[in-house]
């Protein structure tokens, strides 16, 4: 009871003084260019808090946790790859009602697209500008459980030779630094198994971790 209370005082806090909030964090980031990585809308919001050009594909999409761990391991090579459309996923229990696209053998799922040709401009758009930034130190990679991401895929994630990552679950992942891996305490409302989506979590974010001291990492 006591955590809910705090949360919801923390939270309203920040709902209030959104403003004085989201100016402090635009003037410390200046102008410290950063891509995001993320496999779910968790990147998106964050683009959006920092009123910043989507300036990845990795906006509005999501990755299943095993395409995610696979494309960030060949991350350069399909980044070449072209989209190819499909009509049927890999996942029996996604539901499509929206574009599908495949990246050589990787899902990419546009959930907030509004068609096939609407998904490709966006890509291929947001790719450009993400390919203009060639300092890899300047990338940050982010994954957690909401896709499908099992505790084996986040130490595989924490793996790979990327300067900049996080992730978040519902339980504490032993031999994982806290500062990278969090643990969220609250759940999905609709299945309590599960993490917050994208938009929620980046909302909660701000309860455990400081985002511009990691966007501002040298």
């Amino acid at each position: 009871m006591y955590r809910k209370i705090s949360v919801f005082i923390r939270r309203k806090f920040r709902e209030i003084f959104k403003n004085n909030i989201n100016k402090r964090d635009i003037e410390l980031l200046k102008d410290k260019n950063f891509v995001i990585i993320s496999d779910n809308c968790w990147g998106g919001s964050l683009y959006q808090w920092y009123k910043r050009p989507y300036n990845t594909p990795f906006a509005g999409v999501g990755v299943y946790g095993d395409c995610y761990i696979k494309l960030l391991t060949n991350f350069d090579y399909y980044m070449e790859q072209e989209l190819t459309f499909i009509n049927k996923s890999k996942y029996p229990e996604r539901e499509l009602n929206y574009p599908l696209a495949l990246l050589d053998d990787i899902e990419i799922h546009f959930r907030h697209n509004k068609n096939e040709e609407d998904a490709k401009i966006k890509w291929d758009r947001r790719k450009k500008r993400m390919l203009e930034e060639t300092n890899k130190d300047n990338y940050y990679f982010k994954i957690c459980t909401a896709w499908s991401a099992t505790e084996e895929h986040i130490k595989k994630f924490h793996s790979l030779p990327f300067k900049n990552k996080l992730s978040y679950s519902l339980s504490k992942i032993e031999g994982l630094n806290t500062k990278d891996h969090i643990k969220i305490i609250e759940k999905n409302k609709k299945d309590n198994t599960l993490i917050p989506n994208g938009k929620k979590l980046f909302k909660l974010t701000f309860l455990y971790f400081d985002l511009n001291n990691w966007l501002l990492r040298s």
